[in-house]
């Protein structure tokens, strides 16, 4: 837990891609916590925003780690534009 929370910068990539049980949520209730107003956390995403929630389980626990994550956020949409699937396409 201290080496992820003391990262000036902790990137997390696919954030929520797979359904997390709750000792996952604990996990990340406990690093947002520590984290919270220290350091800078990017959540990389194919989810918006406001279906976290009920991804991470929709009750008491899922509150307070939203409420974490979303106090001083910058929220940058990227849109609809999908690199992957755009580069699939080109020969090669």
């Amino acid at each position: 837990m201290r080496k992820y929370a003391n990262y000036s910068l902790l990137v997390l990539d696919e954030w929520l891609l797979d359904p997390p049980g709750a000792e996952f949520t604990r996990f990340v209730f406990e690093l947002m916590e520590r984290r919270y107003d220290a350091a800078s956390t990017i959540f990389c995403t194919q989810y918006k925003q406001w279906d976290w929630h009920a991804r991470l389980g929709a009750g008491a626990l899922a509150d307070a780690v939203m409420d974490r994550i979303v106090q001083n956020t910058i929220r940058v949409e990227t849109g609809g534009f999908n690199m992957r699937e755009a580069y699939s396409r080109t020969e090669h």
